[in-house]
C-alpha cells in the first residue's frame, strides 16, 4: 500500500514541486494550501507523514502542529516543518511542539527524500514498538539490574540507575552514563522506554529520556514547554508539549 503524504504549502510552485518529486517516487500525495485546510485535510486522512511550511496564512506550521499534537488521531504522525527559517529560537520552538525534522529551503531532491524517507522508516519502528507496549505486562528492568553495554569496542556491566539519559540519533541512539562514558546503539528510544523503570526513567520528548535523578534543574520555556537541566550536562533538554504533562506530573512546576 502507498505510504500518504500531506503536503502544506501556500507558494503553489513549492507545492507542484515537492508534490511531483514524492509521487515519482511513490508516495500518495495530498495537498493543502493552508494552515486550516491542512489541519482538516489531516484529520481526514491520517496520513503517515506531513511536510509543512511554517509562513502561511489563516494558520501557520507551528498552530497547525499544536493542533494535530492535541488530537489522538494525529498527535504520532511524523511532522517534517519545510522553512526558510534559520533562526536558532524558530528551530527550538518547532522541537518544543514535538517536530520530527526540519528541511530548509532551497532543498535538494535527495534533502526531501531522505528525511521523508527516514521519517517514515523510524515511525514504522516506532508503531511497532507501541503494539509490544500493549502485549507487555511489566518492565524488563528494575533500577538495581544491571546490563551489558559496549563502550570503545570493551563490553561493561552498567547498573541501570547510572544510565543519564537516551537520545535518539537515527537509526541509533545515544546513551550517555554517569561515569560521562557514552555509546552508540543500533536501536529505538520505544524500545528502551518498555525496558526501563518509570519511578526513574522519563521520555521528554520524541527524541530523549532522561534519569529524573540526574536533574539539576527545570526552566520554563514557553506558556506550555519546559527545559530540563542535567548534572554536568552544557546542553539543556527541551520537553516537548505532548510530554510535558508528565513532568507536572512528577514535579511541583
Amino acid at each position: 500500500m502507498k505510504k500518504k503524504i500531506l503536503v502544506i504549502e501556500d507558494d503553489k510552485a513549492v507545492l507542484d514541486n515537492i508534490s511531483i518529486i514524492l509521487e515519482e517516487e511513490g508516495y500518495l500525495v495530498h495537498t493543502a494550501t493552508n494552515g486550516e485546510t491542512g489541519i482538516e485535510k489531516a484529520n481526514e486522512i491520517i496520513p503517515d507523514l506531513i511536510i509543512c511550511d511554517i509562513s502561511m496564512p489563516l494558520k501557520d506550521g507551528y498552530q497547525v502542529l499544536e493542533s494535530l499534537s492535541k488530537n489522538k488521531t494525529t498527535k504520532r504522525i511524523p511532522f517534517v516543518f519545510l522553512t526558510a527559517k534559520v533562526e536558532k529560537e524558530d528551530f527550538r520552538k518547532g522541537m518544543a511542539l514535538g517536530a520530527d525534522d526540519y528541511i530548509f529551503k532551497p532543498f535538494t531532491i535527495d534533502d526531501l527524500l531522505n528525511s521523508v524517507k527516514l521519517r517514515i522508516e523510524k515511525r514504522e519502528d516506532e508503531n511497532q514498538e507501541y503494539l509490544n507496549r500493549e502485549k507487555s505486562e511489566k518492565l524488563l528492568y528494575e533500577i538495581d539490574d544491571k546490563i551489558l553495554i559496549k563502550f570503545n569496542k570493551v563490553i561493561q556491566n552498567i547498573c541501570i540507575k547510572d544510565l543519564k539519559f537516551l537520545k535518539s540519533k537515527t537509526p541509533y541512539i545515544l546513551i550517555k552514563c554517569r561515569s560521562g562514558k557514552s555509546t552508540l546503539l543500533r536501536d529505538t528510544l520505544d524500545k528502551w522506554e518498555l525496558k526501563l523503570p518509570t519511578k526513574l526513567f522519563l521520555r521528554i520528548h520524541r527524541n530523549a529520556i532522561i534519569n529524573m535523578d540526574f536533574i539539576s534543574k527545570i526552566e520554563k520555556f514557553s506558556a506550555s514547554s519546559y527545559i530540563i537541566h542535567l548534572q554536568d550536562e552544557s546542553e539543556p533538554f527541551v520537553i516537548s508539549k505532548r510530554y510535558a504533562a508528565r513532568i507536572k506530573d512528577k514535579f511541583i512546576l
